[in-house]
């Protein structure tokens, strides 16, 4: 109609929920490594001081990248897969190296891990792929060459960091599958880790043998399927954690009355942190924690569905999968349901690297919930 007016859409529920679990992050980080801050720093908030300060940035940037139209990211697609490429090879000749792995890389003074800069990178050039191949991505051939474009990728990360290479993967295996009508090679995927988890043991001997699976990850294998065998060594951090799921109980010891968090659960503000929620808001604080990530994932897909054209609803699914797929990784590495993985919790471990670039792309959705046109 004639008398009809548009304006721009901005989803400030969205918004809400990361800011929500940003403060959240910050409240959990102070509580979970205090002690031991204190203990190795005089420092009680160092943790919680330095990713409030990066989170603070990465939310400038978020804001910053919203404002600006995505479809000004296509151009820089490739330039940023090929920068992946360049950074983790200078990582693996010229890295920072931190507990015999070399993970980080430091420019300029500031120290940060390549992997987490690889999956956004991933993200916005596998979107553009997706696009410009069409009905192709329907064809083996379309489907191949985008697994084999992010297949070396994944292999690279893999290489140094297990955990990443698999969560670059599956991202590209979430995108297709949206992408493309072939699902059936997807269920053998699923049916393949299915029968990991069935045959863990044997499979992952026969892995270390023919020198794809390194000792140390054998190792995490074997202390998933019994930690009670390896109480002082592998399976201390896991029994931790559990210890501190149940003894939260439902409602939880209350916030800062964690006792594992006392040196027990070893670097509780990390990769465990979950735990500690867990411990002091019970499992209904976990399960509002959980309930919050699922709005938020629920709010991408509205957005996606909503999206003006295919690149952003692209945009809005590879940040989904990359939520969703370190979330459900997290909590099922805190409850021993799969081997330790070292992955973070979204918004909520301590790391800077990981959300400074996770504002980044949460960024990339709200630049895409803009774009959305409201008449009325």
């Amino acid at each position: 109609m004639a008398n009809q007016k548009v304006k721009r859409y901005y989803d400030y529920g969205l918004l809400l929920c990361i800011i929500f679990l940003t403060v959240f992050g910050l409240i959990m980080i102070y509580s979970a490594s205090s002690y031991t801050a204190q203990l190795k720093m005089g420092d009680a908030g160092y943790y919680m001081r330095r990713q409030a300060i990066i989170a603070g940035a990465g939310l400038i940037f978020m804001i910053i990248i919203s404002l600006i139209d995505y479809h000004i990211f296509m151009s820089w697609s490739w330039l940023l897969y090929g920068l992946s490429y360049v950074l983790l090879i200078v990582t693996m000749i010229a890295g920072e190296e931190i507990n015999g792995r070399k993970r980080w890389l430091k420019i300029a003074g500031i120290q940060f891990q390549p992997t987490e800069v690889v999956k956004i990178a991933l993200i916005l050039f596998l979107a553009l792929m997706i696009v410009k191949m069409g009905d192709k991505i329907n064809e083996w051939g379309g489907l191949g060459k985008i697994l084999l474009l992010d297949a070396p990728l994944a292999a690279l990360v893999a290489f140094n960091n297990l955990s990443s290479g698999i969560i670059i993967f599956m991202i590209a295996v979430v995108m297709t599958f949206v992408a493309t009508d072939k699902k059936w090679p997807y269920a053998i995927i699923g049916g393949l880790i299915v029968l990991f988890f069935i045959f863990a043991r044997p499979m992952g001997t026969a892995l270390s043998t023919l020198g794809i699976l390194k000792d140390y990850q054998l190792s995490r294998i074997l202390v998933w399927l019994e930690p009670e065998a390896h109480p002082l060594d592998g399976g201390y951090q896991v029994l931790q954690g559990l210890y501190a799921i149940g003894s939260g109980g439902f409602f939880g010891k209350g916030l800062g009355g964690s006792i594992q968090k006392l040196g027990f659960v070893p670097e509780a503000q990390n990769d465990m942190i979950f735990s500690i929620i867990c411990e002091e808001f019970g499992w209904l604080g976990a399960l509002c924690v959980i309930g919050v990530f699922a709005f938020m994932i629920y709010r991408m897909m509205i957005l996606s569905n909503s999206a003006p054209d295919r690149y952003g609803s692209y945009l809005c699914i590879g940040v989904i999968a990359h939520i969703a797929i370190q979330v459900i990784l997290n909590i099922a590495v805190v409850c021993n349901v799969i081997p330790n993985t070292g992955v973070t919790l979204p918004f909520i471990s301590y790391g800077g690297t990981s959300v400074f670039i996770l504002m980044c792309e949460m960024g990339l959705v709200l630049s895409v919930s803009r774009s959305i046109k409201l008449e009325y």
